[in-house]
């Protein structure tokens, strides 16, 4: 299940990791949607909780700091009725000289069935699956991949305006070191849609890498112009870091020409999206009142995070076979 085609999901070889969606297939990612929806129903129960991952150990190795994504993976464990145990490198080993592999063999040796793994270098959840014997979900490494996220990113799109296919998404801000821009593009390419990035110059780099990694884009630097006729509009978060490497005027700056503000909002599509991973820096990327307008999925993203982890772990742990 590892390439692309017309099989389904379950008629594939078993898929034992998720690290990232360049190789999905469309009808795997509407496998992921489908397992999702019925994670939302469970839920919506008196008791949410279903006994799909009783028995199992899945391991949170957040080697960087996270709150929504480590709480969305804790919640989807233990609604699955997963054992769950949660781990930063501040508490553990690493503090002492210990390498990620050496906590890697050590988990496999204390019985546990996935490693979810968030961790600052690119590559790093690869690493990990190369030596450990069970599931390995990439919770985001450097500025590589982030693909859960854009799986929650495209269930919402497609939950909120019914489908992804031919739909105008421009993503806005710090693209460069975004890995969630990275999985999003993957995804949203093959899922159909029509992807615009819009950056400043310093925060996007070499175009024809971009062009010749996902053909199709289109790339902007005009914010005004990029969001008309848009059906979901993307701020990503502004590292500040950024602007003290050099690569910004100024925050005010930054924010005058590439700030999601109501007008721009008014600009794209009547229905359109407003979406943003989180955490934001309100008032510089993304104006309080656009967070809060009608138009904002915002809060239905980090609702919907839960489910979509649900749905990963309970695929990779044999879908279909079990009962919920």
């Amino acid at each position: 299940m590892t390439g692309h085609g017309t099989a389904t999901m379950l008629e594939r070889p078993q898929r034992r990791h998720v690290l990232d969606l360049d190789d999905f297939s469309r009808e795997e990612i509407e496998q992921v949607f489908r397992a999702a929806e019925m994670m939302k129903e469970v839920l919506t129960r008196a008791i949410k909780q279903v006994p799909v991952l009783r028995g199992k150990t899945v391991v949170n190795l957040f080697w960087e700091a996270s709150t929504r994504t480590r709480v969305s993976f804790e919640l989807a464990a233990k609604s699955l009725s997963a054992n769950v145990v949660s781990m930063t490198a501040a508490g553990s080993s690493v503090s002492k000289g210990e390498s990620l592999l050496d906590t890697v063999r050590t988990l496999q040796a204390l019985g546990a069935d996935f490693i979810v793994i968030r961790h600052s270098e690119s590559g790093a959840p690869y690493l990990v699956a190369q030596h450990f014997r069970g599931s390995v979900l990439n919770a985001g490494d450097g500025r590589h991949a982030h693909p859960s996220q854009a799986l929650l990113d495209l269930f919402t799109i497609r939950e909120r305006l019914g489908t992804i296919e031919g739909r105008k998404v421009v993503i806005i801000g710090d693209i460069l070191h975004s890995r969630v821009a990275r999985s999003n593009l993957w995804g949203l390419q093959t899922m159909g849609a029509h992807v615009v990035l819009c950056a400043p110059p310093t925060l996007l780099g070499a175009e024809a890498w971009w062009k010749q990694t996902w053909p199709g884009i289109e790339i902007s630097y005009d914010l005004d112009e990029a969001v008309k006729g848009a059906d979901v509009l993307m701020a990503l978060r502004l590292q500040r870091e950024r602007m003290q490497a050099g690569l910004l005027p100024s925050l005010r700056e930054y924010s005058r020409h590439f700030a999601l503000t109501a007008e721009r909002v008014a600009r794209a599509r009547p229905e359109a999206l407003v979406m943003h991973p989180g955490p934001m820096n309100e008032g510089i990327e993304i104006m309080p009142d656009v967070v809060t307008s009608p138009q904002s999925a915002i809060e239905e993203q980090v609702t919907n995070g839960v489910a979509i982890r649900m749905a990963l772990l309970y695929l990779l742990a044999g879908g279909s076979q079990i009962s919920l």
